[in-house]
């Protein structure tokens, strides 16, 4: 299981680089290139939603993403730290209304677009998790 880790400030022009990593890494890790596309694009709204969260919670920590190769799947999870304590240490997503719509409308995309993805927040932050089955053997750099 081979893992590369990127983290990056919450800048929106450091979501290009993301999702150009994460497109060579996952063609290096042997998924489809028809898929490629829909790994772009689902990384670039992760990351834009963790960076617009970041931003709006005023959080400097970096925007952290890890792209795991396994034997037969790909998966990628991109996290924020972004958390809020409610009552009784219930811990769950801050509210700003500004962001709630472009939240729930970033999310409904990479559903669209990815068939396994799990979303969590704990103390912590928040990961989206992502992952695509591995169709051809990975590519070994002579």
């Amino acid at each position: 299981m081979a893992t590369v880790e990127l983290r990056f400030s919450a800048q929106p022009e450091h979501v290009r680089t993301a999702r150009l990593v994460a497109a060579a890494v996952a063609r290096r890790a042997g998924v489809d290139e028809a898929v490629l596309d829909e790994v772009r694009l689902a990384v670039g709204e992760a990351c834009s939603r963790a960076v617009g969260l970041h931003r709006s919670h005023g959080v400097t920590a970096p925007v952290r993403v890890a792209l795991t190769e396994e034997e037969k799947t790909f998966s990628i999870e991109v996290g924020d730290e972004v958390t809020t304590v409610g009552p009784e240490g219930a811990v769950g997503r801050g509210s700003d209304d500004d962001h709630d719509g472009e939240d729930e409308m970033g999310l409904a995309v990479i559903s669209g677009l990815v068939d396994d993805v799990e979303v969590s927040a704990n103390d912590g932050g928040g990961v989206i998790r992502m992952s695509w089955p591995v169709t051809a053997p990975p590519v070994i750099a002579p």
